[in-house]
């Protein structure tokens, strides 16, 4: 009888199979009690056992889909509260002459180009999250005077942006919000991100389609592969924010050297330390992403993030380790002297060509192209990953690290976000300030 089964069990699903039928038992209950009704021989037990098996994992499939399309339409909306703080700002901004204030003031601006400071780099388009970087930044300096950190936002979040800094100053350090279109550099001539930014937008509307589209014409692929192509829709991969890491020695050309921070971490410790860190003339100073303790979020490699089927892809070590964007300490004098801008946008192109098929998301895969072999790895202390799509991490373990970054779908921000971990996020957030209070900004 179980080699019956087993043959039975075994044999390819035929497409007449796949088709729900209304005579197949839809619970454990009722299968017993159809066998017990029926008494089939082992042939017939085993097709019915297999049909009810199709049955749940059809059904498995579909709410995991689900999950996936929930998950995807939570983490792009903007949510109510960051829509409300967004208006509220940019209406004080208009009213009041206290939310215009020149940033940083005529005396600080010096401080901007000067290198003796430590110069951090914020790109975001979110008031909130970029409040809880800079208050983190500058809570726990040893020296916060020596601190300029400059705030990259778009044309459309520059006034509640500056509203923000200018009504919540974090004196003594020097903060400076510029909007992208304030910037000499971008206003010369043609700018490689915007053009890129065109095309990538036009290329992967033609080839994923609406989400909707998605679910729908996916009857046969892996519910990961679906999460993956809804995931390529997020509005942060064809963000300006997202791509301008790339022209930093353009946009701060008297620089020698500054920390990029993405908008979904946490500061809990001093980072001037960064700056004692030699570089062994090296761009990039990076946390590896391969080595380390949690499997799960510290096993990324080059064949994580690039398709290794492609031969223009072929040429690279699949299993050399990546690092992370996120807390970057970039030597802007050595990447000066690098094609490294350039190569970034070579191969960003080449994705667009082949109809995204070297990578599909984000501005990581094209980074570990263009800053190979310019990589100086740092201690995993300085930058602890994965808060934002997996809840192993503990609270102990996460309050032990200099670095904490949300990446993944569950930002802090969001409803989604884990209960256990927001808590690090939240403590920078006066609860209290009237217009967190206004837009009903909570703790949970």
């Amino acid at each position: 009888v179980p080699e019956v089964i087993y043959q039975i069990l075994d044999e390819a699903i035929s497409e007449e199979e796949v088709e729900p039928k209304s005579d197949i038992p839809q619970t454990l209950h009722d299968f017993m009690a159809d066998i017990k009704q029926t008494t089939p021989d082992a042939k017939a037990f085993a097709l019915k056992l297999r049909q009810m098996v199709l049955l749940l994992e059809q059904r498995t499939r579909k709410a995991k889909i689900q999950e996936y399309l929930y998950r995807h339409v939570a983490s792009s909306s903007i949510p109510k509260h960051l829509h409300c703080l967004a208006l509220k700002l940019a209406n004080e901004h208009s009213n009041n002459a206290a939310a215009r204030l020149q940033l940083p003031s005529a005396d600080l601006i010096p401080t901007l180009v000067d290198n003796s400071y430590f110069h951090f780099v914020l790109a975001s388009d979110n008031v909130l999250a970029a409040s809880v970087v800079a208050k983190s930044l500058i809570k726990n300096a040893l020296r916060p005077r020596k601190f300029v950190l400059h705030i990259i936002t778009n044309r459309k979040t520059y006034a509640p942006m500056q509203a923000w800094f200018s009504l919540h100053p974090l004196a003594p350090a020097v903060i400076e919000v510029k909007a992208l279109h304030q910037f000499d550099w971008l206003s010369k001539g043609k700018v490689p991100v915007l053009d890129a930014m065109e095309k990538d937008q036009r290329v992967r509307s033609k080839f994923r389609g609406g989400s909707s589209a998605i679910v729908a014409k996916n009857n046969t692929e892996k519910p990961q592969v679906i999460a993956a192509k809804l995931q390529a829709l997020s509005p942060k991969y064809n963000s300006l924010m997202n791509h301008i890491r790339i022209h930093l020695p353009e946009l701060f050309p008297s620089l020698n050297k500054v920390v990029f921070l993405d908008d979904d971490i946490v500061i809990q410790t001093d980072l001037s330390a960064l700056w004692d860190i030699d570089m062994n003339g090296k761009v990039n100073g990076a946390v590896e992403t391969c080595r380390g303790e949690d499997s799960f979020v510290m096993s990324k490699r080059f064949k994580s993030y690039l398709n290794f089927s492609h031969p223009l892809i072929a040429n690279f070590d699949p299993n050399e380790c990546a690092w992370a964007y996120g807390m970057n300490i970039f030597d802007l004098e050595a990447w000066r002297k690098t094609n490294i801008t350039l190569t970034y946008y070579h191969w960003l192109e080449q994705n667009l060509k082949s109809d995204l098929s070297l990578w599909q998301l984000g501005t990581l895969p094209p980074g570990l192209i263009a800053f190979h072999g310019q990589v100086h790895v740092i201690d995993p202390f300085w930058h602890m990953l994965g808060l934002g799509y997996q809840d192993n991490t503990t609270l102990s373990d996460a309050e032990t690290a200099g670095v904490i970054h949300f990446n993944g779908r569950a930002k802090p921000w969001l409803d989604i976000a884990f209960p256990q971990l927001r808590p690090l996020w939240a403590k920078y957030i006066d609860f209290s300030d009237k217009f967190i209070k206004g837009c009903h900004i909570r703790v949970s």
